[in-house]
This record gives structure tokens, sequence and C-alpha cells, in this order.
């Protein structure tokens, strides 16, 4: 992959494979060849279990046209920096709790709010807004 700062080569291989010796060698000898050419090398394997269900549950919110954008806008507009997830349909009570729970994950998963994604999902996540 070409980035900004060069070349980078990712090898990608299921995580309980890189521990294994034979696979170790070869990963250490693509580094070492990678790296002499002036080029970065990562290793990447899937995320933890719990992180991958969790992205998946998002994805199921993950359609625009599904959202009332006037719902997205107020949901952006609050100051929801720091508030724990299930607190969110406190703040906008105009709008059906289900309503506001649902285009919260879609912000979610628009990365639009970012929350610990390492444990399953829960009313007491913290959110963040986005960097």
């Amino acid at each position: 992959m070409l980035t900004e700062h060069g070349l980078v080569v990712v090898d990608v291989k299921p995580r309980h494979h890189v521990t294994k010796a034979e696979v170790a060698f070869v990963l250490a000898w693509t580094r070492a060849v990678v790296e002499l050419r002036g080029w970065r090398y990562e290793v990447s394997s899937e995320p933890p279990q719990v992180e991958l269900e969790n992205v998946r549950f998002l994805a199921g919110y993950r359609r625009d046209w599904l959202f009332d954008p006037r719902l997205l806008d107020a949901l952006r507009d609050a100051d929801l920096d720091g508030m724990p997830l299930g607190a969110v349909t406190e703040i906008l009570s105009g709008w059906p709790p289900p309503l506001v729970r649902s285009g919260l994950l879609h912000l979610l998963w628009r990365q639009v709010f970012v929350t610990d994604l390492s444990r399953p999902l829960s009313p007491g996540h913290m959110l963040r807004m986005a960097a």
C-alpha cells in the first residue's frame, strides 16, 4: 500500500498462526527484506471477537436513508461527549427513545461518535466525539 510516508507492506495472517514458529520465522524474514528496501512492514490479524461482534452489530445501522436527518443533526448538536450511551434518550426527549438509540448507533457506525468496542456494547459505554 502506498501512503503519504512511502510504501507499506502488510502481511495478513490469522491471529492463531502468528505465534507458530515457522510462521514467525517467515514474518521475521519478510520484515527484514522489506525494511532493507526502506519500506515499512506490518502484520495484521482479525480483530478480537468482541470487537468484531460490535462492528457487525453497528453495521446494521449503516444505511443513511433510514434515519431522519433532523434527528441526526440534533444528536450531532447535543453535547454528548463523555455521556453514557444509555443516557442519550433523556437528552433528546422530543424524539421516541428507539429512534434516538438507532440514530446514535448510526452515528457510531459513521464514527461521528466513538466508544470502546473492546467489550460488549452496553448503556454504560461512554461516548466521545471523533477526532
